[in-house]
């Protein structure tokens, strides 16, 4: 056989050989939620390395994501607002937590160091009102006496797209202040009373960087890789806690999975000593019948090894990792109610 007889075996043997090991690796798309961003891009990474599947995920804010998973657009949706179980069966999805976290507040204060400045529910309410408009403010000074706090101007920087963060702050604000509660409310987009708008928790810690006085909400993760600096909350027990693993923990103690329909929970002002006042669980939605089932079978083997080997990676961001006994209810969820067009189960 020739030189080139042998190099142009060898070719097509290369060829035919990546062809196959492209077509057993599948390629899953998502879109949605902000705040679980960094862990999905870890865990992503990590799966790719293991398997060969690749993780596509948008990070466009939870609105978006709901709207490409009820349009089939993506494999999944992903949100940090959850479907009620109404919504839930009018566009044939089933729902479950992935991973749960921490929203907290992040200002940018010259001399103000991380936790150092200390607010609670109803002050926090007033200051994204645009009711409180400067730092030394009086019903500041009173959360934080003895800490130096400068007359700068408040500069309020909220979300401009459909978000579960956003959700999930202002759930908690209708919680601690009736004024909130009656004039602004809670959902993924309200009508903000002050500041100006940011796409994403990327775009609202961005926002924070580059403003001086400015106030902003992100996902934990985002603060810590940022480096800004974080205040500490009064949370409903009365105590100053920092935003911390053991204080989301301390919050998600609390939630009861096994009887929320569509695992559907709130973890805003969970009671609790030590409870991080705006704790969240973030959501994976995915048809109950799929329309491509190879791309839907691969991504629960990928949600299928997050709970299994993605917990030292979350919790090296801060998130929570699903406990074991959930994870065993949602694998059952998987089974009963993810079927291909014959009726049978993608996962047993």
């Amino acid at each position: 056989m020739s030189f080139k007889t042998l190099v142009r075996t060898g070719l097509i043997a290369g060829a035919v050989l990546g062809a196959i090991v492209a077509a057993q690796a599948t390629d899953i798309s998502g879109a949605g939620a902000t705040f679980p961003y960094p862990i999905y891009s870890k865990w992503a990474d990590a799966y790719k390395k293991e398997t060969g599947d690749a993780l596509n995920y948008q990070s466009i804010g939870s609105g978006g994501g709901i709207k490409q998973i009820e349009a089939r657009t993506v494999t999944f949706g992903a949100t940090d607002a959850p479907l009620k179980p109404a919504d839930l069966d009018k566009n044939g999805l089933v729902q479950w937590p992935q991973v749960m976290g921490g929203i907290v507040p992040v200002v940018n204060l010259d001399g103000i160091a991380a936790g150092a400045i200390v607010l609670d529910g109803p002050t926090l309410a007033k200051i994204f009102m645009g009711e409180i408009k400067t730092w030394d403010d009086a019903a500041i000074a009173k959360l934080n006496p003895g800490l130096k706090l400068p007359s700068t101007a408040i500069a309020v920087v909220h979300r401009a797209d459909g978000s579960g963060t956003t959700f999930n702050f202002t759930n908690y604000l209708t919680k601690v202040s009736p004024d909130w509660a009656s004039k602004v409310g809670s959902a993924t987009a309200v009508q903000w009373p002050a500041g100006i708008g940011a796409k994403g928790n990327e775009g609202v810690a961005n926002n924070v960087i580059q403003t001086k006085g400015a106030i902003g909400y992100v996902e934990y993760a985002y603060a810590m890789q940022n480096k800004l600096t974080y205040t500490k909350l009064i949370n409903s027990a009365g105590n100053v806690v920092a935003p911390m693993t053991a204080s989301f923990e301390a919050a998600a103690a609390n939630a009861d999975w096994a009887h929320a329909p569509g695992f559907r929970l709130i973890l805003t002002n969970q009671p609790g000593a030590d409870s991080w006042p705006i704790t969240a669980a973030t959501f994976i939605l995915l048809p109950k019948q799929p329309k491509d089932i190879a791309a839907a079978k691969a991504a629960l083997k990928f949600f299928a090894w997050a709970f299994e080997k993605g917990g030292p990676a979350a919790e090296a961001l801060d998130y929570i990792p699903i406990p074991a006994s959930v994870v065993e209810l949602i694998k059952k969820t998987w089974a009963s109610e993810i079927k291909d067009t014959d009726g049978k189960a993608l996962v047993n």
